[in-house]
């Protein structure tokens, strides 16, 4: 690998590393203002409705552009996200603006590694860029509790220089989100490093209905072609149960696990460990041309999850999770390059990963509005679980948000293992091309 492909991965894991610890940060300003308990998955859905109603330009303006350039005007608005929350503005709305510049900056991504790399190198481009994303997953989150101390020396002296300057006290979920910005800034200054690529697939025009139509032709186009649906089906399941199950791990870490907040964020950082220790297995011994082969460690890991409803150990804990990050990398990091290679060829790769956001989007977003769904339902849930003598056997009461999680691990396993069942079965014989 050249010097330049160094350059995107630092540039992707400062990006990546603030991402992260801002998603913590914005959960305590949420509680800080005493938002209801639903507002927590409300936040991402948020943060991904960028990634749906843009979908139709995000791809064309990273063609249209040097990749590098886009990047950095991705990681502006990202800072611009972090402003709006330090300014008082709705967590809500503001984290929705971090997502803009995240829906911007995910095809410039992915798409740099097509344009600068040939197909044989791109399940180890991927298995790089997925292994270092959580690393920053596994510092942000680490990043994230730590900052949020109200304890922390560095608050202390940050209150004791800023407090006569804005006449009040800065709390510890803004005082952190100071911090992230200073994080967006340095991955902005990197990605004016990054070797400039003549733009790829460059629109013929930029009217906003003619993109719109040919999104549209992309999506049609990707969705018929037979690798195109395996690869973007698989990707766009993954990141909706991940999206909701990264919540649910929290819910566990406190209710089972007996942990406060800050040990809870640090806990979803274990299973991104698997992930990359998967990420790093796929590189050595998954081919692109094998990869549906890997969809069985799908199922897997639906029954892993399952585990989640018996164990109450923090070691046991975090045996699991990695276990089940592990199978989730294994699988997930070829089907990102089977779709990345096969998007390039037909349509161009900013295109490609810009229909691959828009499903993987709607996607969370669904799966999010049930989990809030299920947690607005969780008294009738109790009442449910009553009937069926649920309590009885455990000796003692539900306590609160319990039913819902319970339900909501049940429903995550069984569906990721049902549908990796079911793909496997339908394309497990269709042919590779080059």
């Amino acid at each position: 690998m050249e010097l330049g492909f160094y350059i995107i991965l630092l540039a992707q894991f400062l990006s990546a590393l603030a991402d992260n610890a801002l998603l913590f940060a914005a959960i305590a300003l949420l509680k800080t203002i005493s938002a209801p308990p639903e507002y927590v998955p409300f936040l991402q859905q948020f943060f991904v409705l960028s990634y749906i109603f843009l979908a139709p330009f995000v791809g064309a303006f990273s063609d249209a552009l040097p990749k590098g350039r886009v990047m950095f005007l991705s990681n502006i608005i990202k800072l611009l996200g972090c402003l709006a929350m330090l300014a008082g503005i709705n967590p809500l709305f503001a984290y929705g603006l971090v997502g803009l510049g995240a829906a911007a900056y995910s095809p410039a991504k992915y798409g740099i590694l097509t344009e600068c790399l040939p197909p044989g190198k791109l399940v180890v481009a991927n298995s790089w860029m997925e292994a270092l994303t959580v690393i920053a997953i596994i510092f942000g989150a680490v990043l994230g509790g730590w900052i949020l101390k109200p304890g922390l020396p560095l608050y202390q002296l940050f209150v004791a220089f800023s407090t006569p300057l804005i006449g009040h006290t800065l709390n510890a979920p803004r005082f952190s989100i100071l911090i992230i910005l200073l994080l967006y800034v340095g991955a902005a200054v990197v990605n004016l490093y990054i070797p400039r690529v003549l733009p790829d697939h460059v629109p013929p025009r930029r009217n906003p209905w003619f993109l719109v139509q040919d999104f549209w032709r992309s999506f049609l186009q990707l969705w018929r072609d037979p690798l195109g649906q395996v690869s973007l089906a698989v990707t766009t399941i993954f990141w909706g149960v991940g999206s909701s199950l990264r919540l649910i791990v929290l819910v566990w870490a406190t209710l089972q696990l007996h942990f406060n907040l800050e040990q809870a964020t640090q806990l979803t950082a274990v299973s991104a460990v698997g992930i990359a220790l998967g990420s790093i297995a796929a590189a050595k011994w998954v081919r692109l041309e094998s990869a549906i082969k890997v969809l069985p460690v799908g199922v897997a890991m639906g029954f892993a999850i399952l585990g989640m409803l018996v164990v109450r150990d923090w070691a046991v804990a975090v045996v699991l999770l990695v276990a089940a990050g592990a199978m989730a990398g294994f699988f997930v990091v070829p089907m990102n390059a089977l779709l990345q290679h096969r998007g390039h060829q037909i349509m161009g790769a900013g295109h490609s990963i810009a229909v691959q956001n828009f499903n993987e989007n709607i996607s969370i977003l669904a799966l999010l509005g049930i989990y809030a769904g299920v947690i607005r339902a969780d008294v009738p849930l109790r009442h449910l679980f009553q009937d069926l003598g649920i309590e009885t056997l455990r000796g003692h009461a539900l306590r609160p948000t319990e039913a819902a999680f319970y339900t909501s691990v049940l429903l995550l396993a069984l569906f990721i293992s049902s549908l990796m069942f079911w793909l496997y079965r339908r394309y497990r014989h269709v042919e590779y091309v080059d």
